[in-house]
């Protein structure tokens, strides 16, 4: 009779073991996902057609959190950041133009900005876009300030309305579009010449 309850017991041993490692398993790849969706990497949905012909609304982008954790925004980059003003939207996806400290001019459909390197202004030659920058404004930019704008000039709220952007409000830059599959792309920073 005992020799009976040991391959029972054992047997239930085993199922506990396998049990209580497979719990051990899902609670490491919760927290590993968790981590990575919390500090590294956000989904993100294009709403809008503020980016349009580059980003079309509900692509399913993947924004890098992390690296502006170590180095900062560069121009071209396209970002997500807090939005500024509108509360009815959480977040904006916009394209970085100008950099801190420097001074953007947006007058007769071109988008001029003076730097250090180019102190009596360069134009921004932006190949990815299909129609001109309308509206006139001017800002010289802070510390810590960057300067957005919509791909799709006529139909994007950005710095030309609600001014700059802090560096606390950017969330992350555009990584990569997952979806739709037939559009899947890792972005790169576009070539300025400034």
């Amino acid at each position: 009779m005992l020799n009976e309850e040991e391959p029972h017991s054992s047997r239930v041993g085993k199922a506990g073991l396998f049990f209580l490692e497979a719990i051990k398993v899902l609670v490491l790849a919760g927290i590993t996902i968790c981590f990575v969706r919390y500090f590294l990497f956000k989904p993100f949905i294009v709403k809008g057609e503020s980016m349009v012909p580059n980003f079309h609304p509900n692509d399913y982008l993947i924004i890098d959190e992390l690296s502006y954790r170590f180095r900062e925004p560069v121009r071209g980059e396209p970002v997500v950041f807090r939005a500024p003003l509108d509360l009815q939207k959480d977040y904006y996806l916009k394209r970085l133009i100008a950099l801190p400290g420097e001074r953007v001019h947006i007058e007769n459909n071109r988008v001029i900005v003076y730097n250090d390197v180019h102190p009596k202004g360069m134009v921004v030659k932006e190949e990815y876009l299909v129609e001109d920058t309308p509206g006139a404004v001017s800002y010289t930019l802070g510390p810590n300030q960057y300067f957005v704008l919509g791909d799709n000039r006529d139909a994007s709220f950005d710095s030309r309305r609600f001014g700059p952007i802090g560096r606390d409000a950017i969330v992350g830059r555009t990584w990569v579009r997952g979806w739709p599959l037939n559009r899947l792309d890792v972005f790169e920073v576009p070539e300025y010449n400034l």
